[in-house]
């Protein structure tokens, strides 16, 4: 933070005592107003600016952001014009390397503090921030994904009893072909409507399947761009996903509601009364949407979860996880200090805390968390064996868009599946 510019002789006491006002990390008439751009809305992006209120007011700056779940394009278009923002949520690794390797992205090596860095994330967390040698994105926090949520006392008067988990999938077809037969309604909730990105939600289904069905090694080939989206393993996680999703004894509303209605809404139905339905897939950060929704509900008596169940027995205890990065489009004083804030365990308590989010660095630990269930997600995250990274964030943008397009097309008609993977293995064999 630059100081005032003395215009005159001051004695050295109060000189002195200008400069301790003017050290670093304090406020002055300099200060800078940061242009933020990221994925969050309403309680994330409380929660965001929530984050980073320590930060500003320690620092005096200000952060100006912009909220879109169309980040990719948003970012590409301002990086064009010459008009990228200061910092930014990265839409994930794949596009992250995109920019990286365009030059729009700004090495953070000298803005983070590596050491700490290296000794309180996973390698792994450090390896996926990083391109051609160099840290370009720090993670802020993370997600587990493939969760099936649903209220325990609904679910219990519909016959099913989920104190033990369903260890595997048939477990699961059991239980939820039990909650058909007993009650007439549709077992699941699904909304795959997200704007620009429309059609995620069912990727994160495909992702499931495939991990369990078809093991880590290829699920690693595939997020590494070097497995066919046309081969046979592929085809049956699509088709697993397609017997729960277009089969409207299953899914409320049938694929209309499916199509039309938002993620950030689409598990209303399974707090109505009575219950639209019961089951809800989705990541560990929906729980801040559920309590925005439904303000009176308490976790484990009205909402609780539990992990995706296993499918193929050689390849047990595997999650699919994801993260939220931060990259830096601009190099400033104050940028690269914002960014090293958002690295450390102060800065991502404050989000934990308010619930939505698990923390990927170590010195968050579980007494953080707002409740049981979180802690309960963290924990899964902490014990997945292995965890493996979202693959769909590991795409490229081009090949990450045709793969959320491609489910929308298959919700709409089953019968095209050949033609939409092997639309996105002519993606990935050219290079897209």
């Amino acid at each position: 933070m630059n100081s005032s510019r003395l215009g005159r002789i001051f004695s050295v006491a109060v000189l002195i005592s200008m400069l301790a006002a003017c050290g670093p990390g304090t406020g002055s008439s300099s200060s800078k107003t940061l242009h933020v751009i990221g994925t969050w809305g309403g309680s994330e992006q409380a929660s965001f600016m929530a984050m980073i209120k320590p930060w500003t007011d320690r620092t005096g700056n200000k952060v100006s952001y912009e909220g879109t779940r169309d980040i990719n394009a948003l970012l590409t278009t301002r990086v064009k014009a010459g008009n990228p923002p200061d910092l930014a949520g990265l839409p994930g690794p794949g596009q992250m390397a995109q920019f990286a390797k365009a030059g729009s992205l700004v090495s953070l090596d000298s803005a983070v503090d590596m050491n700490a860095m290296n000794s309180q994330y996973g390698a792994n967390w450090v390896k996926l921030g990083t391109s051609n040698g160099h840290l370009v994105g720090i993670f802020i926090k993370a997600a587990i994904k493939g969760l099936i949520y649903y209220d325990p006392k609904t679910v219990s008067a519909a016959g099913v009893d989920f104190t033990t988990p369903p260890k595997t999938w048939d477990d699961m077809v059991t239980a939820f072909t039990t909650i058909r037969s007993k009650t007439g309604k549709t077992p699941w909730c699904i909304g795959v409507a997200s704007g620009a990105a429309s059609g995620w939600p069912g990727t994160d289904w495909v992702k499931d399947f495939f991990l369990r069905q078809a093991g880590p090694t290829k699920y690693e080939a595939w997020g590494a761009s070097q497995e066919p989206w046309n081969a046979p393993e592929m085809k049956a996680a699509w088709q697993s996903f397609g017997s729960v999703v277009n089969n409207t004894n299953l899914t409320y509303g049938g694929k209309n509601y499916v199509l039309s209605t938002n993620f950030a809404t689409a598990f209303d139905p399974m707090f109505a009364s009575p219950p639209g339905c019961y089951l809800h897939h989705q990541a560990s950060f929906i729980t801040d949407f559920f309590v925005h929704d439904f303000p009176n509900l308490k976790p484990g008596t009205d909402f609780t979860f539990f992990g995706f169940p296993d499918i193929n027995p050689a390849y047990t205890g595997p999650q699919v996880v994801a993260g939220d990065l931060f990259g830096m489009f601009k190099d400033s004083a104050e940028a690269r200090d914002l960014i090293k804030y958002l690295t450390t365990a102060d800065a991502q308590k404050i989000w934990v805390k308010r619930g939505g989010a698990i923390s990927p660095n170590k010195l968050v630990t579980v007494d953080n968390y707002p409740d049981d269930q979180v802690k309960k997600a963290a924990q899964l995250l902490l014990a997945a064996n292995p965890p493996e990274f979202d693959a769909g964030d590991l795409q490229t943008a081009a090949l990450q868009q045709a793969f959320f397009d491609g489910i929308v097309a298959y919700i709409q008609n089953p019968g095209q599946l050949d033609t939409i993977l092997n639309g996105l293995e002519q993606k990935r064999a050219s290079g897209q």
